[in-house]
Formats: C-alpha cells, sequence, structure tokens
C-alpha cells in the first residue's frame, strides 16, 4: 500500500484548468495530487538574435518555485537562477520544442513560464503536462489572428515521474516516495509512444534492463491519461485542430 492509499499502476488525482489567467495569450492551473502549477504561453514577434532571418520561431521556458510552495520558505530567485531551476527550464523548452513545427510557427518566440504554487513530487513533470495545454491555446490564438495556417503540432506531449519504491515500480511519485525511492525516473513523451526525455538514476544500487523496461511501460499508460486529461481540457474543437495538425505531418513523413 502506497503512503497515499493509490495504487501502483494509479495517478494522483489530475485536473488541468484552461484560461486560467486573464492576459496570456495561452495559460493553465494544473493540480496533481497536492502538486500546483500556473502555467503560461506568451507570444512575442521576434526571435532570438541567433535566429534572426532563419525564418524559424523560438519557444523557451522559465520555471520557479513560490516562496511558499514547500513547508519550508523559498527564497525568491533574484538576479540569477540556480541551477535546479535553470536545468528545469532547459528540460521544459527543449521537451516542448520537440513537437512544434518551428519554420511553421514563423519568426515569433513563444515564452512558456511554468510557477509551482505547491509542491509534492512531480512538479517538472506537471509544469510540462499542464504548459503543452497552455502553449495549445496559444497556437490557437495564432491561428484565431490568422498568423498561422494551422497548429503547428507534430502530436501530443506529458510527462510523469516513475520509480522503485521497496522494489516496486510506482507510478507518479509524491514528494515522500520520490525521496526515499531506490530509483526514480521522469519521462517525457508523446501521445504517440515516443520518447522525448528519460531522466533516471540509482539511489542505492544499480537496477536491471528489465525493470527499466516496466518503469517505462508504467511512464506510458500514465502519459496516455494524461492525455485524456489535456484533451479534456482544450475541449473538441482545439482537439480537431491538433488532430488534423498530427494528421498533416504524418502524411508528410509518409511521403517522404
Amino acid at each position: 500500500m502506497r503512503l497515499d492509499g493509490r495504487s501502483n499502476n494509479e495517478l494522483r488525482p489530475l485536473k488541468i484548468t484552461r484560461s486560467y489567467l486573464k492576459y496570456p495569450e495561452g495559460s493553465t492551473h494544473i493540480e496533481l495530487g497536492d502538486t500546483r502549477v500556473i502555467c503560461t504561453a506568451s507570444v512575442e514577434e521576434k526571435v532570438p538574435s541567433f535566429l534572426k532571418g532563419m525564418g524559424q520561431g523560438w519557444i523557451t521556458a522559465e520555471y520557479s518555485m513560490m516562496p511558499r510552495s514547500t513547508a519550508v520558505r523559498i527564497e525568491r530567485e533574484r538576479g540569477r537562477v540556480n541551477a535546479r531551476s535553470s536545468e528545469i527550464q532547459r528540460l521544459i523548452g527543449r521537451s516542448l520544442r520537440s513537437v512544434v513545427d518551428l519554420v511553421a510557427l514563423g519568426e515569433r518566440t513563444i515564452w512558456l513560464d511554468c510557477d509551482v504554487i505547491q509542491a509534492d513530487g512531480g512538479t517538472r513533470t506537471a509544469a510540462i503536462s499542464g504548459v503543452y495545454v497552455a502553449l495549445a491555446e496559444a497556437l490557437l490564438h495564432l491561428k484565431q489572428n490568422e498568423l498561422i495556417d494551422r497548429l503547428p503540432l507534430y502530436d501530443y506531449l506529458s510527462a510523469v515521474s516513475v520509480g522503485l519504491f521497496n522494489s516496486v515500480p510506482m507510478l507518479d511519485l509524491v514528494y515522500e516516495e520520490d525521496s526515499r525511492a531506490a530509483v526514480d525516473m521522469n519521462i517525457v513523451m508523446t501521445a504517440g509512444g515516443k520518447l522525448v526525455e528519460v531522466q533516471g538514476s540509482a539511489e542505492d544500487k544499480p537496477f536491471s534492463r528489465g525493470q527499466m523496461d516496466q518503469l517505462l511501460d508504467l511512464a506510458g499508460a500514465g502519459v496516455l491519461e494524461i492525455t485524456a486529461c489535456q484533451k479534456d481540457a482544450l475541449g473538441g474543437e482545439i482537439d480537431d485542430l491538433i488532430s488534423e495538425s498530427i494528421g498533416h505531418y504524418r502524411e508528410q513523413q509518409e511521403e517522404q
């Protein structure tokens, strides 16, 4: 029995609220158990200097833990981002770029901001799953304003944590499980089952290839559940547009 009574292959209660804030082109509030993250996607009509004149856009991310998101107050990051936040925001940026056609986006930047207001494990994975919905909403804004022809998305994307706790594979670890797990991993994956990033390490003894496969299978099942929640949050109209975009890129791949 897990610390919160869930089965080993069960996600925490998940809720994604779309259009959570008034001003951003896209915004969400994701609740994953006791973890809460506010995600926004802001469109800027320019690209970084290294991309000027290249005919493509850019997606970048910032991530932060709010001062009282944990049991002990965290100091605000002033002037310089700490190493953990820097690593996580790079993860978020490259994860979302993996499912976006940056050429079709045009020469503009989408800033993804993920602010953790309450943490109980899985903050980076919740941020990725939540900000995908905010990104899709921002892309819809561009399409509605006739700045892009279609949503330039290759697939749905989400992330989930898995680990070995008392030698048992478990899905979606809370903080207490994560801090005591023999193995903990964060998996970023598309709805089509393609891996974007695997972050994992043994905290005690090495683990086997078979255990690795068990954890990946467990993560894949979790990702499908998260995708269903993302689709529900976005609604049928946007889901149809994303499905149309996915079909378009699949046809292109088949032709090649």
